[in-house]
């Protein structure tokens, strides 16, 4: 049986937006040990590009298939809630108190403050380093009995959203001892990973001592499938059992009873090369900026799936609405004069070429000249952030790495920025940015969020095109699903065919 959960109201704590939606599932009934259900078949839409690495995208994989955890995790109001850590205490500005609760590693060694403060460690001295600490430096010291003491350089009200991270998951001892840190058989989740092979298929077992109970499932069989075509067809013919990120032209192919829709805080966008070629000039990314219909691409690409973007956080974000600000200061649209721009996008979010197409299309019409680059992510990501192209189409889950909105804003649109995709570096967003996360107060946090994504939106570094509906395909004899608005999980302890 696992220890009960309890949650502490602290200072600081509730940070994160609350979200038209929950999370739904058949039911966390981790308290359940009734009879094994089958193994799980789920096809993913993104192969790990970092082997597996916890730093870099790969950390969302193992969280959405139940390997790894951190001391916080997400609630369905985007509140950080109990994980490996039942309590903790604000004690001043830069110091928390985090108490452990009873859990053990994939590996049969016991979670304890040193192993916590060690994959905390590691964490900080990743390279890059994981999102979710951008901008940030901590510290974790074991602090006697079963806490953790961690401290932060400069005042972090937003710390306990931020440890629940996926890039901030926590390995034990054994991860960390080759040349990469390896999640293999060292997580803490319901279920671990006993194979990978390359970049097509992993192979997870149940781990029987997980803290929150046994899981329902004996084990996983994930794909991963980069086609969107290929991941519906392979539901429809009985090969998985879940599929993440039905592409909406293949919605339709399903039966109704098969498509769990979520609204999501993820936005796509069109990130405009601030520091070289055509965009470096900010009349020419106001040109783009005027071309841009995101209504077109809600309506005609996403065939309802989604709204026309309105800023970095959309409608899923309930709060942002009230408080968006108008951007100021953006530059005089120039003529484009028949510039040449290529515009890059990624195939594993099937939407996303066609959205570049439709682009094209609106950017021609202004007058630019558009070549379109269309690769799998992971071909794209070490050429997008080295600035090698005008422009990026991306879909970015603008809560996923903290849960916190100061968090993304620094991470993809300030000097220092690890995810920035515009490579922009300008001197008022990043003293707005920098404004918004010295605020504790819930509200005053929020309005300072909204006034920094006026001023990164201010610059036509990035032009919102829609904000997108998750569509998850799931087979008829499949429970507890996890539809989860952040997408950092799908299968849990109570998911089961």
């Amino acid at each position: 049986m696992r220890p009960p959960r309890r949650r502490r109201v602290v200072a600081g704590l509730l940070l994160a937006p609350v979200l038209t939606g929950c999370f739904a599932s058949g039911g966390d009934t981790s308290d359940d040990n009734s009879a094994d259900g089958a193994r799980l078949r789920v096809a993913l839409a993104f192969p790990p590009a970092e082997n597996f690495s916890p730093y870099g995208a790969d950390a969302t994989l193992l969280s959405r298939l139940g390997v790894t955890e951190g001391l916080t995790k997400l609630d369905a109001n985007g509140v950080a809630a109990p994980a490996l850590a039942e309590s903790w205490t604000r004690e001043n500005d830069r110091n928390w108190l985090f108490t452990l609760r009873e859990a053990t590693f994939q590996d049969g060694t016991e979670v304890t403050p040193a192993t916590v403060a060690a994959a905390l460690t590691a964490a900080t001295e990743a390279e890059p380093v994981t999102a979710a600490l951008s901008g940030i430096k901590l510290t974790a010291k074991a602090s006697g009995g079963r806490q953790v003491r961690v401290t932060t350089e400069d005042p972090d009200p937003a710390l306990p959203l931020r440890l629940t991270s996926p890039g901030l998951a926590i390995l034990s001892a054994k991860a960390y001892g080759g040349k990469r840190v390896n999640p293999v058989g060292t997580g803490t989740g319901p279920f671990e990973v006993t194979k990978v092979t390359g970049t097509t298929a992993a192979t997870l077992d149940r781990f029987d001592a997980y803290w929150g109970g046994r899981a329902q499932a004996s084990g996983i069989d994930a794909k991963f499938i980069a086609d969107g075509s290929a991941r519906t067809n392979a539901l429809r013919t009985d090969q998985v059992d879940i599929a993440e990120s039905v592409p909406v032209s293949q919605a339709s192919t399903l039966d109704q009873g098969a498509r769990r829709e979520t609204a999501t805080t993820r936005t796509a966008s069109l990130l405009l090369n601030t520091k070289r070629g055509a965009f470096k000039d900010p009349k020419l990314r106001a040109a783009a900026r005027e071309a841009v219909d995101g209504s077109v691409l809600a309506k005609d690409v996403y065939e309802g799936y989604a709204d026309a973007g309105v800023g970095i956080f959309g409608p899923a974000v309930t709060w942002a609405a009230g408080k968006r600000v108008e951007p100021a200061g953006r530059a005089k649209a120039a003529k484009p004069d028949g510039t040449s721009v290529t515009i890059a996008t990624y195939d594993n979010r099937p939407e996303l070429p066609e959205v570049a197409q439709v682009l094209q299309q609106q950017l021609q019409k202004a007058g630019f000249k558009v070549k379109l680059e269309v690769r799998e992510y992971s071909r794209l990501e070490s050429d997008a952030l080295a600035g090698k192209f005008d422009a990026i189409v991306g879909a970015r889950n603008s809560l996923l790495d903290t849960g916190d909105p100061v968090s993304i804003m620094a991470s993809d649109f300030t000097c220092d920025g690890i995810y920035n995709l515009a490579l922009l570096c300008d001197k008022k967003v990043d003293q707005a940015v920098a404004a918004a996360g010295k605020e504790s107060d819930i509200a005053k946090r929020q309005q300072a969020a909204m006034n920094a994504e006026a001023a990164i939106l201010g610059t036509d570094a990035t032009v919102p095109l829609v904000h997108q509906q998750l569509i998850t395909g799931v087979g008829d004899s499949v429970q507890g699903v996890i539809l989860d608005p952040y997408e950092r999980t799908l299968v849990g302890t109570g998911t089961r065919r």
